[in-house]
């Protein structure tokens, strides 16, 4: 009889490259003000909960059979809204998977894997780099500024150069870049672009509907440029997090290809006829960003006024400096029924802009702590 724990001997069975990993998460636990993985704080409208109920009569009769495969009327649906923005989006230019994870994920499937490199500019959003992990592409982490005065900023000499040093097939920029809130100007993605004849240039723009005005997309790039890919989210400017709809735009060859590695009918008809149902009510759905936004400035005014240092953000988050001890701050908070994200970012915590009462919540949570959690507890303003 073996002696080996099970837990020990299915580890040996895992592959080599993943057995120090950790899964990723972030804690969900209840309390007065979750403000920790960047969700819209607004509830679904009303109007909206009727028009997604009344999709959602017509498709579950019908699950008996496989979903739309190539979800047509979904994807007719995303290009019309991209296309808002001001740039000609056709259908065979979308794609959609369950969230932008899994979009990232077929982008990894089909473009990295082993013998193959992605690079990625940290701190930025963790899922690339352990995506690239699971797909067993190798992966390269970028620096991005440590300038104070353009801290967490990239620019397009220095993202050229590392690039050509690193030679990926891969290269992810996010744009507004989760944890900073930093946005990047269209010069870096051209320059990425550029610098790397062999790669696809993934945008991440999540959270570009929190931009602030004047702030570019990579939208308006893709024309002649078959290797870059925009991707896009539901989840946050649509308050969809849990109906788990992402989607990207390319190139529709890029496109294409990205149905050798889809599992078949992986868009269920539920998910399909929910977003739908939110798409015809864009204005509604995207109702609550400026309240967003405005929660959003509120924060960077008055953390500074605390004596913390935010980094100017065109997300619906703040990362803000100035922490003796992240940590002991995060269990501080937390004590006071207030959840934030520590990044793992010495002295930095990010925080999700609520509506005005978790705002506030947060603010006088923070205020009550005092200053000796700030890295000068000398300064009393």
């Amino acid at each position: 009889m073996s002696t080996e724990s099970p837990s020990s001997g299915l580890r040996a069975l895992l592959r080599e490259d993943l057995r120090a990993e950790k899964p990723y998460g972030a804690p969900q636990l209840t309390v007065s003000a979750a403000l920790n993985t960047n969700e819209n704080s607004y509830p679904v409208p009303d109007e909206v909960v009727a028009d997604m109920l009344a999709e959602l009569g017509e498709a579950l009769p019908t699950l008996n059979r496989y979903p739309d495969r190539e979800f047509t009327s979904l994807r007719e649906a995303l290009s019309a809204y991209l296309t808002r923005s001001g740039t000609a989006i056709a259908p065979d230019q979308v794609w959609a998977g369950n969230g932008s994870n899994e979009v990232l994920l077929h982008l990894l499937q089909a473009f990295g894997g082993p013998g193959r490199r992605a690079i990625g500019f940290t701190p930025s959003y963790s899922m690339h780099s352990i995506i690239a992990t699971t797909t067993g592409t190798a992966w390269t982490y970028g620096r991005r500024s440590a300038d104070p005065e353009r801290l967490f900023t990239l620019d397009a000499d220095s993202v050229a150069a590392q690039i050509a040093d690193a030679a990926p097939q891969l290269v992810f920029i996010c744009s507004p870049n989760n944890p900073t809130g930093t946005a990047v100007g269209l010069d870096v993605i051209e320059a990425a672009y550029a610098a790397a004849p062999g790669a696809v240039v993934v945008v991440d723009e999540a959270y570009a509907e929190f931009a602030r005005p004047g702030t570019p997309s990579a939208l308006s790039l893709l024309a002649g440029r078959e290797r870059l890919v925009v991707t896009r989210t539901l989840s946050k400017a649509f308050a969809l997090a849990g109906g788990r709809l992402g989607y990207l735009a390319a190139d529709p060859e890029l496109v294409d290809l990205l149905r050798l590695v889809r599992m078949p009918y992986h868009l269920s008809a539920p998910s399909q006829a929910v977003a739908r149902a939110a798409l015809r009510h864009t204005d509604t759905m995207l109702s609550t960003v400026g309240a967003v936004k405005d929660q959003r400035d509120r924060l960077v005014t008055e953390l500074t006024s605390l004596g913390y240092a935010p980094v100017p953000s065109d997300a619906n988050f703040v990362l803000f400096g100035g922490l003796a001890d992240a940590g002991h701050t995060w269990q501080g908070l937390l004590d006071r029924g207030v959840l934030v994200r520590d990044v793992g970012i010495p002295h930095y915590l990010r925080v999700t802009a609520g509506t005005p009462a978790e705002t506030t919540a947060f603010l006088d949570a923070l205020a009550a702590l005092g200053p000796t959690h700030r890295i000068n507890s000398g300064d009393t303003n």
